[in-house]
């Protein structure tokens, strides 16, 4: 059964595809069906429900596509063909012309379905209310004059196309003063004078000598007919606004001979008479022609003939409104299409005027289009011109992807003018334009006739090419509906173009910063010689380092010890031979991660160093690595060593307020995304890869939960979840097992454990929490002096070296307010870091006593203007250099803004700014932070 459906299909689909002509222009060609398909054919008619069924069943888009296509287009509408309607740039979807619109037909537009066929925009039919058949002819004829007027003004009266509102006046209006036929012609064009004859006021008709058997398909076959305005009997009825009646048509002079000679048809009697809207402007001519007994048109016609055209008027204003407002929604239509065209695809110049160039041509149907773009130092040249000639898109082979460049002559004199003025202009001969060069047709075989040239602008106003129209077909001009068409496609050109042109630099800058990454990533990485060194070198155990103890210190360890203390927690914590990691890989990744860390005061290598061993001593000497899991202590441990990479020694609110390139990127916890931009290109960088051997779901997953970790060493991300976590604190008093299958508790501890690493250095014995913090002071008053002396700002006292005797105050109120709590909470959830509790109260006594001893007057002394000393090594160097790239360091180790970046400073008011600790011990609600990132 499929087969024998199949056939019928497939021949009516191949039917619809063959080129009309002859008699039976625009239907199409009949299918030749043999006797089986015709056996079928009958049997699918008279079983719809079947056939209704199938069809829903099987029907593929394509033909449901073709089917509304072949009962949708007009016989002369010309449809692309279904295989060129994704061509993109090389064919326009569109095969309709703004003289279409200009004319007042309704033709429907095409556009390209989700599979590529062409299909129709509204092609549901109108929900217009079904009206009872007109009577016939005779049936008219036998009612009395009252009831035939009444009778044709309800034919009328729910009629909306224009054609067929015409076709059924002239057939009613025969009925009603027993004519022979007639034909109507409605106005068209501007009602002033036009400087151009053309589009001037004139009457059109495609309704000519209707007789009672005529339909509106025949008539629409026919071509339109155009008189000039006050030419002959029907202009002079438009003109006048007075009927003419004329029993002898041969003997009154403004009667045209040719037409009876051309037709075969003689005229002998005829009435012409205006039809007007309820405010008596002429709508059109309405013209009857020979009465059936051979006698004239009488008064009595004259009367019956006005009052029938009264109700007519206003029905065809009615459809002309309506009509207007069809084209006008086809209009969007258009331009949203055209829209869509420039924007949906914007990868080169080439290929986006290629699109303009092509849709233009046919829309506006011209011999040639040129975009000339406007040169950005010299506007009044171009850069370059692009062209398209009719046909172009027609020639053999491969579709075009770009088009012709500077393949004709430039009209220089009327580009340029439009180029410098930016306005538009419309030039009916050529010629007879001052501003036109003859010399550009001199030996081109080609004769510039019409010219519509516009202005090209960007989104901001600005020039940036020329569109130029030339020689409109079938010699038209271009008109008032032509200017607006182009006008409102040059809108979306200029953006589309100003838009390719932002997308080739992106692309053009991306492409730099992929060179730069790529070389900034190779000199970043550890050389293969310095792995080497490290792979041959023996490592010790964790005891010998202590790592376990909660009290270390670095601070009799090389270098080269802390890199072996890194490799000894992977190797305790089983991550080589866990997760395949290449030892070689790892050494050399160690050694890129220390290399990634500036020479500041503080936050360098050391400081990650020992953060990741605090981390390393948490997690066993709780266990709480089995809650966590491999994958997720693998996670920690690395983004404790990069949680700081490449950190300037200046914090958020210092990139905030100089509006560096950082705070350009990130809006909020600025360089913590940066530290972790960094960690994840060292761990791509080749060489470094020690996550290679992950499936890619625990790939995602550890650098889910490094970007967490990194991200929580915010102090303003660890105010926002520290509450959280002291409540499950209070309710639990215990990590147990169940928070190993709860994602949300894991999260919240390890973004704790994270800011209690980092902290950590509060937790250590007082001398080497006092050393810290006299580098942690050295760092901030740092920053303070570059917010003095380059942003013209008063730093928060932490930060402010004339403040440094209240050091102490401060030191007891960041204990109070951020160190105490979390500690506590560790306190409480495991035993074992009671220590790291008593520690911070311990320090915080010794805090309070120097804090007394400098209310008292005497002086505090950091030994901050000092160099540190060569054997205290928790520092990165003896030379600190905490300068950034943006800045340029003077002769005497001081840190200045460049001449160009002080001057956006000049006039920066100084903010009023929050303090976390002051000077002050009284006690603080620690719920209230105002100005987290300062101390950040």
């Amino acid at each position: 059964m499929f087969r024998l459906l199949s056939r019928p299909f497939g021949l009516q689909l191949r039917s619809i595809e063959e080129p009309s002509g002859g008699a039976g222009a625009g239907m199409p060609a009949p299918a030749c069906y043999d006797a089986e398909c015709a056996r079928t054919e009958a049997w699918l008619d008279e079983n719809q429900e079947f056939v209704h069924d199938y069809f829903l069943r099987k029907a593929p888009r394509q033909v449901v596509d073709a089917w509304l296509v072949s009962h949708a287009t007009p016989p002369s509408a010309e449809l692309p063909s279904p295989s060129r309607a994704g061509s993109g740039a090389t064919t326009p979807v569109r095969k309709i012309s703004a003289h279409e619109f200009e004319r007042g037909g309704l033709l429907k537009p095409l556009v390209t379905t989700v599979d590529g066929t062409p299909t129709f925009l509204g092609d549901q039919p109108h929900a217009t209310p079904s009206r009872p058949q007109r009577r016939s002819r005779h049936e008219l004829k036998q009612l009395d004059e009252k009831e035939l007027i009444f009778e044709l003004v309800k034919d009328i009266c729910n009629e909306l196309e224009v054609r067929v509102l015409c076709h059924k006046i002239l057939q009613n209006v025969s009925i009603l003063l027993d004519a022979d036929r007639g034909s109507l012609f409605l106005v068209q064009g501007e009602k002033a004078a036009s400087p151009i004859p053309q589009n001037g006021r004139c009457l059109v008709s495609k309704l000519f000598d209707v007789c009672s058997k005529s339909t509106p398909e025949q008539m629409e076959q026919l071509e339109e007919i155009r008189i000039p305005w006050g030419s002959g009997i029907v202009g002079y009825v438009a003109e006048s606004g007075e009927p003419v009646n004329i029993p002898d048509a041969y003997k009154d002079e403004r009667f045209n001979h040719d037409i009876d000679q051309q037709t075969g048809y003689k005229t002998r009697s005829l009435l012409c008479m205006p039809i007007k809207d309820i405010n008596g402007e002429v709508l059109g001519v309405a013209q009857v022609i020979n009465k059936q007994n051979d006698g004239p048109f009488t008064a009595y016609d004259e009367k019956v003939f006005s009052s029938y055209l009264q109700f007519c008027g206003i029905g065809l204003r009615n459809a002309q409104l309506y009509e207007r407002s069809q084209l006008e929604v086809k209009r969007n239509q258009v331009l949203l299409d055209l829209a869509r065209m420039v924007f949906e695809e914007q990868s080169t110049i080439e290929h986006m005027v290629l699109r303009i160039l092509t849709h233009t041509q046919s829309l506006i149907r011209c011999q040639r289009v040129q975009v000339l773009l406007v040169h950005e130092a010299s506007k009044g040249s171009f850069s370059r011109v692009f062209d398209l000639e009719a046909g172009d898109d027609e020639e053999p082979g491969t579709p075009r992807t770009s088009p012709y460049e500077s393949r004709f002559p430039i009209n220089i004199g009327i580009t340029g003018y439009v180029a410098t003025t930016g306005e538009t202009v419309n030039i009916p001969d050529a010629y007879t334009d001052a501003r036109f060069d003859p010399s550009v047709d001199e030996g081109a075989g080609f004769k510039h006739n019409t010219i519509l040239c516009m202005a090209i602008k960007n989104s901001e106003g600005q020039i940036i090419g020329v569109i130029q129209l030339i020689n409109k077909f079938d010699e038209l001009l271009f008109t008032k509906n032509d200017e607006n068409f182009v006008e409102a496609f040059a809108i979306f050109c200029g953006m589309g173009i100003h838009n390719t042109h932002m997308y080739e630099k992106a692309i053009t800058a991306m492409a730099k910063q992929s060179v730069t990454l790529d070389v900034l990533s190779y000199h970043a990485s550890a050389s293969i010689d310095d792995a080497q060194r490290l792979r041959s070198l023996r490592i010790p155990s964790s005891a010998h380092f202590s790592l376990h103890e909660l009290s270390f210190d670095d601070i009799d360890l090389t270098d080269d010890d802390t890199l072996r203390a890194c490799l000894r927690m992977f190797l305790d914590l089983d991550f080589i031979e866990r997760f395949h990691i290449d030892y070689g890989v790892l050494c050399r990744w160690l050694l890129s991660v220390k290399k990634n860390y500036r020479n500041v005061t503080y936050h360098n290598w050391r400081h990650a160093f020992n953060v990741a061993q605090m981390m390393f001593s948490i997690l066993t000497d709780t266990q709480w690595w089995q809650i966590f899991g491999e994958l997720e202590c693998l996670a920690l441990i690395i983004g404790c060593l990069c949680h700081d990479l490449d950190h300037r020694g200046t914090n958020n609110s210092f990139q905030i307020k100089a509006s560096s390139p950082l705070a350009q990127l990130y809006s909020t916890s600025t360089m913590e995304h940066h530290h972790f931009d960094q960690c994840l290109m060292i761990l791509n960088s080749p060489g470094n890869q020690i996550l290679a051997n992950l499936s890619s779901e625990d790939y995602e997953k550890v650098v889910k939960v490094l970007e967490d970790a990194i991200l929580s060493t915010d102090l303003a991300v660890y105010f926002s979840k520290r509450n959280a976590f002291l409540d499950i604190v209070s309710s639990d008093k215990t990590v147990t097992p169940a928070w190993g299958e709860c994602e949300e508790r894991r999260a919240l501890l390890r973004a704790m454990l994270m800011t209690a690493c980092d902290l950590a250095a509060i937790t250590k014995p007082w001398p080497v929490e006092r050393r810290v913090a006299a580098l942690v002071a050295g760092e901030f008053f740092r920053q303070g002096d570059l917010e003095k002396q380059n942003l013209n700002l008063t730093p928060i006292d932490i930060m402010n070296r004339d403040k440094e005797d209240q050091l102490p105050s401060m030191q007891v109120k960041f204990i109070d307010t951020i160190c105490l709590p979390i500690y506590e909470a560790f306190a409480v959830l495991h035993s074992s870091l009671q220590p790291m509790l008593d520690r911070v109260k311990s320090n915080r006594a010794h805090w309070i006593e120097l804090a007394n001893e400098a209310s008292n007057g005497e002086k505090f002394d950091f030994c901050l203007d000092k160099e540190p000393e060569k054997n205290d090594k928790s520092s990165a160097s003896s030379h600190v250099d905490d300068t950034e790239n943006t800045y340029e360091g003077d002769s005497s180790g001081a840190v200045s803004l460049s001449s160009e970046t002080n001057s956006k400073y000049d006039n920066l008011e100084n903010p009023v700014v929050g303090l976390v600790c002051n000077n002050t011990l009284t006690q603080r609600d620690p719920t209230k932070f105002c100005h987290l990132n300062e101390m950040n």
